[in-house]
């Protein structure tokens, strides 16, 4: 017999096994919903932390992902799994534009451990297709990015690494409005499994 490991009610093996494969963990069907739920809003609070950052740093910050630019779209793709549909799920959250008219794809992430990799990006072998996109990573101590060529070349975002958002040469960031951003995370997350 197997049990979720939420509320201990007794599963079947293909839930299990489906549950474990996307959550790490096996889970009824209605405790996958809450665990869906619950992740999509530490990430919406991650995104939303992210712009702000932004626009504080006075770039143009435009929402982009999926639900941005095709609302309602999450519901039409659900059991889809056209090359089409894997490539608006994999649209990044923002672009962002600075004072000299440069714009770059942003893509929000939060990680409780802070760590990232390609595997992260590339399940299942599919291919991202935002290749000059970067990876903002929120955890719960502070704020880091790699671009998506970074990852491919095999750079990771660990607890150890020294890739602060605020050292990417790319942008024009103010250190101490990323600490400002990354105490409000602290605040947010401090809680947060």
């Amino acid at each position: 017999m197997t049990y979720c490991s939420k509320c201990n009610i007794d599963i079947d093996k293909e839930t299990y096994l489906a549950s474990f494969k996307k959550y790490k963990k096996g889970l009824c069907k209605d405790c996958q919903k809450d665990n869906f739920n619950y992740q999509m809003i530490k990430g919406r609070i991650a995104e939303a932390l992210i712009e702000q950052l932004f626009l504080k740093l006075g770039y143009r910050v435009y929402r982009y992902g999926m639900e941005n630019t095709i609302p309602g779209i999450m519901d039409l793709l659900k059991n889809v799994s056209s090359d089409v549909s894997k490539i608006i799920r994999k649209m990044p959250d923002l672009v962002i534009q600075n004072q000299h008219g440069e714009a770059y794809f942003i893509e929000v992430k939060f990680r409780k451990d802070g760590c990232f990799s390609i595997r992260d990006v590339e399940k299942d072998s599919d291919k991202y297709p935002f290749e000059n996109a970067f990876f903002i990573i929120v955890s719960k101590k502070y704020i880091k990015c790699l671009s998506y060529k970074d990852l491919k070349d095999g750079k990771e975002i660990t607890e150890h690494t020294k890739n602060y958002l605020g050292n990417i040469k790319e942008f024009e960031t103010d250190k101490e409005t990323i600490i400002e951003f990354c105490d409000y995370a602290k605040k947010f997350f401090e809680r947060v499994d």
